[in-house]
Order: structure tokens, then C-alpha cells, then sequence
């Protein structure tokens, strides 16, 4: 895997034309301005999900890639990953605990607003989920998907998956709750200011002769170059995803005193056939011409991820460890951010954004979107799959 001079990716994404320097949106201002007529009385915490056993992790890698065309041996060297993990990712319990915090922080402030689970791909599922909302006579919740992230699979799917549960109730005859997915978080204060500890955390572990030439490296997840050119709305200007990657790192560097000439932002978690272009570099190979430069240290952040999962504890903990073992390198992995009191003072601070109509706490410029009703994305053509783009046009 070679580094790849993809265009956004070797310098700081910018905006192009007469895109506008700040999207602000009104926290109400949700699926095409259409709210509620009900008043909050439920959140649902929602999630790709995981296998939580050996015999869950053929149907779970088969139903993540349903339809894509994904060959079976493909979905045979993903499984041998989770074997190494007894078959059980670590998400679902991250997710559970993740919730654990924000019943902890509701009941602490005396609120009744019962907290679900949902998952997009193994159980609890959705209909699973909307079901049992049905049976406690919930009206409207808020949807808190955990990806801070523009693009399909970051924040539009998460509107099919609503869309795809009220249409399961209503082919039952059975009327559902209103769902309103909760904002894009990147640039959070409060995600932010987690996210700079865990690296300073993570600095801190480095060997003080080193410390001083340490490079930090930003990761997220890569995707296809072509989703990322159709990631957000079309007014926001190409490559959303990475640009709100981009500047959540550069935001993150700056809390810790440094420029942008003092980190980089590379990829992981590849799973695409060869032939088509993905988001480059990928982090073994970053940290291997790091190595090759001289440098002595790296600090490696999973920015892209709010939780220790598979992707996280195979690709880095695993992956890169063992690629880089040989390197005479000191290099930390920082923390993720979804167990600490930050996240979850930010997810409240999202349900009052909403309950209160007060306008987004935001720390950067790029488009910020993500807000919808009962499953109607932000914008008609926003975050469209590049294979399907052409017939949104």
C-alpha cells in the first residue's frame, strides 16, 4: 500500500468557490425543517454493531456487506480477525457502557428519558428496538448515531436505518415514535477537548528523550475516494468527510499548542478490491516511512473512532504493533473517547441543543449537518453512495 497523493488528502482541505466559510444550522431545523409535534421522551444510542460470539460472525460480516458483492473469501480473512477476539467486539459492550454514563448523567440531573440501544447490523436491531419503544409508549426520541462523521455510511445510513424501522411498525400496523437523528459532532468542544487529552495522555508515555521529536498521527477510517468526493450536501464543496476528519485533528492540535505542520492524518481499515482508490496513506505504511525518516516516536490517534473496537484493537493494537516491532520507535496509542465524562457532558449537551432550539457549541468552520426527522436526510442529495449519485442528480 503505497502513499497516495490523492487530492484533499496532501494538504489541508480547503473550501472552493462560494462555498460558505460556516454552515450554521438550527438545532430544530431537522430533515428538511419538519419537527416533531412531540415532546422528547426517550434517546436511542445507534450503532453499527458487532458479533458477540464464534457462530454470530458469518451472518454479522454478511450482513454488513449484503449486496455489495463482497467475495466469500473476502468476508473469511475479516472473520479470522475476530477470531483472534473470540469472536466478540468489543462495540456492543462499548456502546452499552457509552449509555451506561448517559442514564448515570440523566438520573443524576433527575430527568426521566430512557435510553435504547440500536444496531444497524447485529442484534439489538433496530426493528428489535422500535418495537419495544412501541410497547413503552414512547412518542419521539432522539437519535444519537455514535459517527461524528459526513457521508454514507457515517450519517446518511443512519437515516435509512429509521427510515427502514418506523417502515417495519408501519407495515405491522403498528404506528411508531417520531425519530429525530441528533447533529455531527466533530467539532464538539467537548469531543475535542477529550480527544486533545487522550493525546496528551498518550504523550506522556513516550520516553522524555524522545518527546521532543514525537510526531502525532491522526487516523480515521478509510473509505473509497469516490464516496468521500459525495460525502455531504453538494452546496458544502467536495471530500467532506475528510475535510471534517482534517480539521477535527487540526483542532486537536491546536488545544495542545501545536500547528498543522505538526501532525499527520492517515487511513486505516482498507477493505476494498485493489483497483479502486481509497483514502491513502495507510497508517502501517506512515509509520514505516516515519521510521525510515529517523523519527524516534510517534503518537498514533484513532481520532475517526469514538470507541475500542475491532478496527481499532486488530488494525492498530495488533496490526501496527507487529509491523512495527522491529522499528526502533516508541509509539502510544491513544485512548478513544467514548468511555469519559467529556462524551458523555457532550451528548447531553446535544439532547438540550435540541430540547432548548439554541444554536449548535462549535469549534469549526466546515459544513456541519446531520440533523433529520423520521429518517429524511438533511438535503435530497446529500451523502448519496457514488453509485447511486448519478440518478440523484
Amino acid at each position: 500500500m503505497a502513499i497516495n497523493d490523492a487530492p484533499a488528502l496532501t494538504e489541508r482541505p480547503g473550501r472552493k468557490g462560494n462555498q460558505p466559510a460556516h454552515n450554521q444550522i438550527n438545532a430544530n431545523d431537522c430533515g428538511n425543517s419538519q419537527t416533531s409535534e412531540y415532546p422528547v421522551d426517550a434517546i436511542v444510542v445507534a450503532s453499527f454493531g458487532g458479533p458477540e460470539g464464534l457462530d454470530d460472525i458469518r451472518p454479522f460480516l454478511e450482513n454488513v456487506t449484503r449486496g455489495r458483492g463482497i467475495p466469500p473469501e473476502r468476508l473469511d480473512e475479516v472473520g479470522e480477525h475476530y477470531h483472534h477476539f473470540n469472536g466478540i467486539s468489543p462495540l456492543n459492550g462499548l456502546n452499552r457502557e457509552i449509555i451506561r454514563h448517559v442514564e448515570e448523567e440523566l438520573e443524576k440531573q433527575g430527568r426521566n428519558l430512557p435510553v435504547y440501544f440500536a444496531n444497524r447490523n447485529w442484534h439489538p436491531f433496530w426493528n428489535e428496538t422500535i418495537e419495544k419503544m412501541v410497547h413503552d409508549g414512547i412518542r419521539h426520541a432522539l437519535v444519537f448515531a455514535t459517527s461524528a462523521w459526513a457521508g454514507y455510511s457515517g450519517c446518511r445510513q443512519y437515516d435509512e436505518d429509521i427510515e427502514k424501522a418506523r417502515r417495519h411498525c408501519q407495515e405491522q400496523g403498528i404506528t411508531p415514535p417520531d425519530l429525530t437523528k441528533l447533529r455531527q459532532f466533530y467539532d464538539h468542544p467537548e469531543f475535542i477537548e477529550a480527544e486533545a487529552e487522550a493525546v496528551q495522555d498518550a504523550l506522556a508515555k513516550i520516553p522524555s528523550d524522545r518527546r521532543e521529536n514525537c510526531r502525532i498521527v491522526f487516523t480515521a477510517h478509510s473509505i473509497p475516494v469516490s464516496a468521500d468526493k459525495t460525502s455531504g450536501n453538494p452546496g458544502d464543496g467536495d471530500y467532506l468527510y475528510s475535510r471534517q476528519i482534517y480539521e477535527a485533528a487540526h483542532l486537536t492540535a491546536a488545544k495542545l499548542g501545536l500547528s498543522d505542520d505538526d501532525f499527520d492524518l492517515v487511513w486505516q481499515s482498507r477493505s476494498g478490491p485493489p483497483h479502486i482508490p481509497w483514502l491513502e496513506p495507510d497508517i502501517v505504511d506512515h509509520i514505516s516511512t516515519l521510521h525510515d525518516q529517523g523519527i524516534p516516536a510517534a503518537v498514533v490517534s484513532p481520532i475517526g473512532f469514538v470507541s475500542d473496537h475491532v478496527e481499532v484493537a486488530w488494525d492498530l493494537d495488533t496490526e501496527l504493533a507487529h509491523e512495527a516491532k522491529d522499528f526502533d520507535m516508541a509509539i502510544e496509542r491513544a485512548a478513544t473517547v467514548g468511555p469519559t465524562q467529556r462524551f458523555t457532558r457532550m451528548i447531553i449537551d446535544l439532547i438540550d441543543e435540541y430540547i432548548e432550539g439554541r444554536e449548535p457549541l462549535r469549534l469549526g468552520v466546515e459544513p456541519q449537518h446531520g440533523c433529520s426527522l423520521n429518517g429524511v436526510p438533511c438535503f435530497d442529495n446529500c451523502c448519496v453512495p457514488p453509485a447511486k449519485h448519478k440518478h440523484h442528480k
